[in-house]
């Protein structure tokens, strides 16, 4: 396909047999990339157990959970290197690095030798390998994005570049599935002795079959004509960010687009399904069986909604979605929490747990990243509290009152260390009229298929949360492509998109419950998307252009 028939074609007609193939070839490879990337967060447990045993299970479950972190942290320094090297070099070569790095680190996780086997090296390598996968993902986006963008016809970007962002979903479905099947064919004892490790053995054949497929990809038409030009950036770095008009471009797109969207994904797929298991109790199983339903039934929203931009421009959709969903996150939790635990939406309005203490001898318990230790009572009540899912207000007692927990009138000691108090607070709160684990009326399924209404129901609210993701989602990267011009484009774009959606996205589980637990309201770590989000619709109304009529082949 020719770039003057990319550039020059108004009309909607149907996609060629070579725009079907750049699609096929970009987005399989990156739904591969995210598999690899959701592997490790949906295992983080089983892999704290294998590669942080020196230490106790709560610290070690910290320890894997900042290595999974460290995966986000690093991804905007691969936008850089992975950016710059798109633009300097071309938008296929860099996204075949980029495969190949992801599949080969996720491929030696599931051969790395446990901590009891070699020592200090096995959680050290881990990290090392995590950090390599999040390099790998912060070029891999900007490049199948800018890649299918580029084929695209005019008037049919939002629509093409959607099927890339289909991917992320299809990446987390296809884990879950992965992880689900071994999990019923092993058993679990068998599957966290060693069945964990298949997945990420598995991901060699993903790979094998990517690289492939990338290997018979052309050169976008953009960038070979630019090449042929003599016109492209000989400093993408610097063009893009030491030149104040594009600074500015970049800075906008991240506060006016980027930020709202990455809190709504990641409350939507990431914080749904943690809330579903740590606050309403949900089992492991039942939760991921739930989650992977309101995925399967929500996806299509992707393709609807980055095709609808294409008529009515990107910026309605995506600020729409970002709004709409700030101001319905907090009836949707509740109607979630009424559904899926049922008996804890009562408990939470008629059992009454105070924690009684001296202010001055209470600090912050924000822990986001879950490295703190606390010792002070108040402190280690608090922490001990929101960990048992139990909503509490804090009272001020007078100056040097030892601290102590009232559930319904009745004083409960504060012990020394936070697991004591948590299966004393837990026992507490059952017999005031909390569920205790595993209660009957906790929404449950025991086949891949929900079985009940109950579950239903609750596919239904996570549905809702997904398609406000594909709302935000579908036209991002159709929108992000257009914002820059060709010779700066894979740079430009890729640094605002991982800022927002692995830092303001990646980090909102751990800090939404920061604010749980500093507050002891379980709702309360809402506030974190509903602010960005709203922060978001507000910027991007006043700041961000309307794009989706723009020729992405003249520099602007």
């Amino acid at each position: 396909m020719t770039m003057a028939a990319t550039a020059g074609t108004s009309k909607v007609r149907p996609m060629t047999r070579e725009e079907k193939r750049v699609i096929l070839a970009s987005s399989l490879g990156t739904v591969f990339e995210w598999y690899d990337f959701y592997l490790y967060g949906a295992l983080a447990v089983m892999i704290g157990a294998q590669f942080f045993s020196a230490f106790d299970a709560t610290t070690r479950n910290v320890f894997a959970l900042l290595a999974f972190a460290a995966g986000f942290l690093v991804r905007p320094f691969g936008a850089l290197v992975f950016g710059r090297l798109g633009d300097l070099v071309g938008r296929k070569y860099t996204f075949l690095i980029t495969i190949l790095i992801m599949g080969l680190s996720t491929f030696f996780v599931g051969l790395l030798p446990s901590y009891a086997t070699i020592g200090w090296p096995a959680p050290v390598i881990l990290i090392v390998l995590r950090m390599l996968q999040g390099l790998a993902l912060g070029g891999e986006y900007g490049g199948a994005a800018v890649y299918v963008a580029e084929h695209a016809p005019v008037g049919r970007r939002g629509f093409y570049t959607a099927w890339i962002q289909t991917t992320a979903t299809l990446g987390l479905l296809l884990s879950l599935i992965v992880i689900l099947s071994l999990r019923l064919y092993l058993g679990e004892k068998d599957f966290q002795e060693y069945g964990w490790r298949i997945p990420f053995l598995a991901s060699a054949i993903l790979l094998a079959i990517s690289v492939w497929i990338r290997l018979q990809m052309h050169e976008s038409p953009a960038f070979q004509k630019m090449k042929e030009e003599g016109t492209q950036s000989k400093a993408p770095l610097s063009e893009a960010f030491g030149q104040w008009k594009n600074l500015r471009t970049v800075i906008i797109a991240l506060l006016g687009m980027v930020a709202g969207q990455a809190v709504v994904w990641y409350t939507g797929q990431f914080y749904a399904l943690f809330f579903l298991q740590s606050i309403l109790k949900v089992d492991l199983f039942t939760a991921n069986v739930l989650i992977a339903w309101s995925l399967i039934l929500g996806t299509g929203g992707f393709i609807f909604f980055g095709s609808l931009s294409d008529r009515i421009g990107r910026k309605p959709v995506i600020l729409a979605g970002c709004a709409i969903a700030a101001v319905t996150y907090f009836p949707l939790f509740g109607w979630l929490t009424q559904t899926a635990n049922p008996m804890l939406d009562k408990a939470l309005q008629t059992v009454k747990v105070q924690v009684v203490a001296d202010p001055a001898s209470c600090g912050s318990v924000f822990d986001p990243v879950g490295i703190r230790s606390f010792s002070a009572p108040c402190d280690v009540a608090r922490v001990a509290l929101a960990r048992s899912a139990i909503k509490y207000e804090s009272v001020n007692a007078p100056a040097g009152t030892a601290a102590k927990v009232v559930v319904n009138g009745k004083d409960i000691a504060i012990a020394p260390a936070i697991p004591a108090n948590m299966t004393a607070f837990s026992a507490a709160a059952v017999e005031a009229g909390y569920p205790k684990a595993g209660d009957a009326s906790i929404v449950k399924t025991t086949s891949v298929i929900p079985n009940t209404a109950q579950a239903w129901t609750t596919v239904l609210i996570l549905t809702i949360l997904v398609l406000y993701v594909t709302a935000v989602y579908g036209p991002i990267a159709a929108a992000l492509v257009e914002f820059f011009p060709t010779r700066i484009r894979y740079t430009a774009m890729s640094l605002p998109y991982h800022i927002g959606n692995g830092w303001f996205g990646g980090f909102l589980p751990p800090t939404a419950f920061a604010m749980v637990a500093a507050t002891g309201d379980i709702y309360y770590g809402l506030w974190y998307p509903v602010v960005i989000a709203l922060a978001t619709t507000v910027i991007g109304l006043l700041f961000v252009p309307e794009t989706h009529k723009r020729d992405i082949y003249e520099e602007h």
